[in-house]
């Protein structure tokens, strides 16, 4: 039987470590995935998510258990992350981006001419999302990759719901608008 969440993190806190294993089994993937897409570098994102379990690890206490793991698990991470740009303002180009995160598989069945499409359409939304304000990038990412609802968005970034409906309004917007100036200058 697959235990939930909860269940775990009591384990844990009685001393089972092999269930805050099973946790980080569990979401790594998933977080390292989002965080890829919110700070733009494979071997950032990496470095993210170990720092958020282990300080998830050491705060599991404090875990209030009213929202998901899930969802503390990731502000912990996105905060660390704030942290981490902050020391280090100079943020990747395109081209640096690219290269740390790589495209996404293709299925090998593929036309010749199908992956291309696929991966020149990759490229466009990768390079529409990275010109977007952190601000909305985040909020995009949450939603539209993590599939996370509203409230858990606002629970994360600590903003009210209606701030987190706008900005998401704003950042599809945006990127809607880059990606149009971007298929623009290809037909040009």
């Amino acid at each position: 039987m697959k235990l939930g969440d909860i269940e775990l993190v009591d384990l844990t806190l009685e001393g089972d470590h092999a269930a805050f294993e099973e946790l980080v089994l569990r979401y790594q993937d998933r977080l390292y995935n989002a965080l890829v897409q919110t700070v733009g570098c494979a071997n950032e994102a990496h470095d993210i998510v170990q720092e958020a379990f282990l300080s998830a690890f050491s705060k599991l206490s404090s875990f209030q258990k009213q929202a998901s793991f899930y969802t503390w698990l990731y502000r912990i991470a996105f905060n660390a992350a704030i942290s981490q740009k902050r020391k280090k303002r100079p943020s990747l180009s395109v081209d640096q981006y690219r290269e740390e995160v790589g495209l996404d598989p293709v299925d090998r069945h593929e036309a010749p001419d199908a992956k291309l499409d696929r991966e020149e359409k990759v490229q466009h939304v990768q390079n529409a999302l990275s010109a977007l304000h952190e601000e909305h990038r985040v909020i995009l990412v949450l939603r539209e990759m993590e599939g996370l609802c509203y409230d858990s968005i606002a629970e994360i970034l600590g903003l009210p719901v209606g701030t987190v409906r706008s900005r998401l309004h704003r950042a599809r917007g945006q990127l809607k608008e880059t990606l149009e100036m971007m298929l623009q200058d290809v037909v040009d």
